[in-house]
């Protein structure tokens, strides 16, 4: 250990993995540590008895429910776009190379009480009964201009400057209902809550052209995608692309503690007496406690069924949105399942994740509406955990502090907080990266 690095990689959760994949590609020296003896961190993935052991505090669940090696529970469960951003990483990083996918059946939206398929086009949107007759024109209009809409093609943009026209003005022109402006926002272009409607369009209309873009690109019953047996392997496969490019990993180091100079700079990390030095610390929130601020809670539940929710047209993986103004809260409200269909459980069962940000102390009061459309349900675990940032100032002491994860069942604001450290830690954009990546794969 007593060698000298470009970055040392603490945790390894999906986010430092794939940095620590990223960054060795890029040709610096890492060194990935984690004071756990298995890969994962908070998003690991557990099988029955381990999930009996952390929230019943045996290891002996009911036989009923199977061989607890089937189970493959991830406690982070997210599905991916097919179109998205963490797909081109894995696709140009050749880490699929390490895994399965499998589309996922489903997309729906919760409204007026109601599951409904989330319509994403405009032949979609005449279909959908969410919206009355005038109302899917309305819709079909606006769906056609997002389709139609490019960036560089002036002649596509109708007048309107999105840089500068907000969500809001640009959903006016086509007087959509309050009704379809939730499902477009929260279902289609996946925001968390309603700040978006006072934002510049661009992203707004970026985000819904990616739903359809991922949508296509399968042609299954939804944009996402979801690795077979989980996301168990996922950081697995970005630890050995960063192993590949010349990165070392150690497992079950205790303690880890970062070391300062007396300027405040990170100089390297510390575990059973040995120090590495290094240039930069990138880390999750829970190895530099005094540099991250709570920001919120994820309430969640976790429930074991032996049929697919209700009114998802039998989907044996399925999300289903609950926008904030549906349920009278402040934030979105999700559900997340899958089931054997991925490997992720015995045949006949599902595994099914209820989560929002909590907004009280009572988990099991807060998810009800969510629990209630699962239908009946064999077992139940609810959890709550905090959410942090960093508060530092990465320029200042070299440490790269990602956020917590947050309560949605998909990858986009996971990959754009990767995204934006790679950023802070390389002084490069994303894309360049790409361009990197296809030319060492030339030679492997």
């Amino acid at each position: 250990m007593d060698e000298e690095y470009d970055v040392i990689v603490l945790g390894t959760g999906l986010k430092q993995c794939i940095l620590s994949g990223l960054l060795s590609v890029d040709g610096l020296k890492v060194l990935h540590m984690d004071r756990n003896d298995y890969y994962g961190g908070e998003s690991t993935s557990l099988n029955l008895v381990q999930l009996w052991k952390r929230f019943r505090g045996n290891d002996k669940p009911p036989e009923h429910l199977g061989s607890s090696k089937e189970y493959n529970v991830d406690m982070i469960p997210k599905f991916m776009m097919a179109n998205g951003a963490l797909v081109r990483v894995l696709i140009h990083t050749n880490v699929t190379k390490y895994l399965n996918f499998k589309a996922v059946d489903g997309s729906f939206v919760y409204n007026k009480g109601k599951i409904y398929k989330v319509p994403a086009t405009d032949v979609e949107a005449l279909k959908s009964p969410l919206m009355g007759l005038l109302e899917k024109r309305r819709a079909r209009k606006f769906f056609i201009y997002v389709q139609d809409y490019e960036e560089s093609d002036p002649k596509t943009h109708e007048g309107l400057d999105l840089t500068k026209v907000t969500a809001r003005e640009l959903i006016s022109k086509y007087g959509l209902d309050d009704n379809t402006i939730d499902f477009i926002g929260h279902a289609l272009a996946l925001h968390r809550d309603d700040q978006y409607l006072d934002e510049p369009a661009m992203d707004f209309v970026n985000r819904m052209k990616l739903y359809a873009e991922s949508l296509a690109r399968f042609e299954g019953g939804s944009p996402y995608i979801y690795p077979l047996y989980g996301l168990g392997e996922l950081p697995q496969g970005f630890a050995r692309l960063s192993a590949v490019y010349g990165g070392t990993y150690m497992l079950n180091k205790t303690e880890c503690k970062v070391e300062f100079d007396g300027n405040g700079k990170a100089i390297g990390v510390t575990s059973e007496g040995e120090t590495a030095k290094c240039k930069k610390v990138v880390c999750d929130p829970s190895y530099l406690p005094n540099k991250v601020q709570k920001v919120g809670r994820v309430a969640r539940a976790i429930c074991i069924m032996n049929h697919p929710i209700p009114n998802t047209s039998d989907s044996h993986s399925v999300q289903v949105i609950l926008p904030q103004k549906q349920l009278g809260r402040k934030s979105d409200m999700y559900l997340f399942c899958c089931s054997y269909s991925h490997n992720v459980a015995p045949k006949g069962k599902y595994i099914a994740f209820v989560s929002t940000e909590a907004e009280t102390d009572q988990p099991e009061i807060e998810l009800k509406p969510g629990i209630e459309l699962l239908g009946p349900v064999e077992e139940t675990f609810f959890d709550i955990y905090d959410i942090y940032e960093p508060i530092n100032k990465h320029e200042e002491n070299n440490c790269y502090i990602s956020t917590s994860y947050d309560a949605s069942t998909h990858f986009e604001s996971t990959v754009q907080d990767v995204i934006n450290m790679y950023t802070r830690i390389t002084g490069k954009v994303i894309s360049t990266l790409y361009i990197l990546i296809k030319k060492h794969n030339q030679f492997l």
